[in-house]
């Protein structure tokens, strides 16, 4: 498949300026300098922002340049969210955030050329960008952009208000200076988007490219955004590898054909080849596995992807030994958990902590070898369970037969 085959299988372009026969002109011609931008609002890109990655990546394996840009400026600002003022970040924080994404862009896509808009803003006036840009663009165009229109209810600032001009004249700034004739984004980014493609227009009398992706979401219909309070940060220190993995090999049957097309690099063969024993032989989760392991390799490399394998099965055979609490954590998400703060005997501590029923029920478990302290079975119910038994000091993992984990949390 051609470029522009290949996106459109994977269901990666969303809205297009212009005619779309054009932009498949472009993808599939001759190389091209494109751009994509984000904010520094963390120190750390999340898996939100992976989809928009693979998609630079995507376009300079075909040859394709990209110019991939931080926004030191317009991060100063904050883009309109749909329904609240973002909080303003102090510079010292919005530089350090950059520093860390700038690392993690490079990494994950070595052929970038990265810039930061501040570079081009810093000096300019409030009075020559009004008069240099700001005449370009009608408030009633501006108004009728969808995240503005969201806004006017609650209120918007001049501030946020704003926003879309900075952000269309970084297009139109990278297309005279870098000859970036294309802007690819995330779908709420169109209003923007399409400021920058008529700046273009109007300013220097030419035509610029431009086209969305859909927002990836989860089964919930969230994005995988940091705003929505389930981001997977992309660095490992935030989110381990593990976690990332665990993540994705938990994805609903509904969703992964659609997180391998848009999150790995592997070809409609390979794609329609799994998914179809998928189809077929669903308890082996392999679109699930397939899709895990691909993404963590990409972001953290083979060794941190085998690894997270090797983590999970531990985790399923309930061997604790030699994973960290944080991997432990992340892959016993969600199981129940409770607050171990009086040192009491095993029989006690599974009776209070709702793990058995009864006394009667927990001998039971116990003499029946039912039950698990930290991957080790104990068979006396009268054991104490100290704190200093806590994993690294901080956890209590008790297991009730081959699946029911509890967690005790010192």
């Amino acid at each position: 498949m051609t470029l522009f085959e290949d996106l459109k299988w994977r269901g990666l372009i969303k809205d297009v300026a212009g005619e779309e026969a054009d932009l498949q002109k472009t993808l599939d011609g001759p190389s091209f300098a494109f751009y994509w931008g984000t904010d520094p609002t963390a120190d750390s890109l999340h898996l939100g922002h992976y989809s928009s990655l693979c998609m630079a990546k995507r376009l300079a394996n075909a040859g394709h340049h990209p110019v991939l840009l931080c926004g030191g400026a317009t991060g100063r600002i904050g883009d309109p969210r749909p329904t609240a003022e973002r909080e303003i970040i102090s510079e010292e924080t919005v530089n350090n955030n950059i520093n860390g994404i700038r690392n993690q862009i490079k990494a994950l896509v070595p052929q970038a050329e990265l810039v930061d808009n501040y570079d081009w803003m810093k000096d300019y006036t409030f009075l020559n960008f009004l008069r240099d840009i700001g005449k370009y663009i009608n408030v009633n165009y501006m108004l009728d952009k969808d995240i503005i229109r969201r806004r006017l209810e609650t209120g918007i600032t001049f501030a946020e208000f704003a926003y879309m001009l900075l952000q269309g004249y970084d297009f139109l700034h990278l297309f005279e200076t870098k000859n970036c004739i294309m802007q690819v984004a995330g779908s709420d980014q169109w209003g923007n988007i399409t400021t920058g493609v008529d700046l273009i227009r109007k300013v220097l009398d030419k035509t610029a490219y431009a086209f969305t992706m859909p927002l990836i979401l989860d089964q919930t219909g969230k994005k995988f955004g940091k705003s929505e309070g389930n981001a997977l940060w992309l660095d490992k220190a935030k989110t381990s590898p593990y976690a990332i993995y665990q993540h994705l090999i938990n994805s609903d049957d509904s969703k992964v054909l659609e997180y391998l097309k848009v999150f790995t690099f592997l070809s409609k063969e390979e794609i329609e080849k799994i998914y179809a024993e998928q189809t077929e032989h669903p308890e082996t989760r392999i679109a699930q596995k397939t899709l895990a392991w691909e993404v963590v390799k990409d972001i953290h490399g083979k060794d941190e992807a085998d690894n997270a394998v090797m983590v999970s099965q531990k985790l399923f055979a309930g061997d604790f030994k030699g994973l960290s609490v944080n991997d432990i954590m992340a892959g016993l998400g969600g199981v129940p958990s409770f607050e171990y703060k009086e040192e009491l005997a095993l029989i006690d501590v599974l009776v209070n902590n709702k793990i058995a029923s009864s006394k009667r029920e927990a001998r039971e478990f116990i003499t029946g070898k039912a039950v698990s302290l930290n991957g080790d079975v104990v068979t006396d119910e009268n054991m104490v369970i100290t704190k200093a038994m806590a994993l690294e000091g901080k956890v209590l993992i008790f297991r009730r037969g081959k699946k029911k984990y509890f967690i005790g949390k010192v």
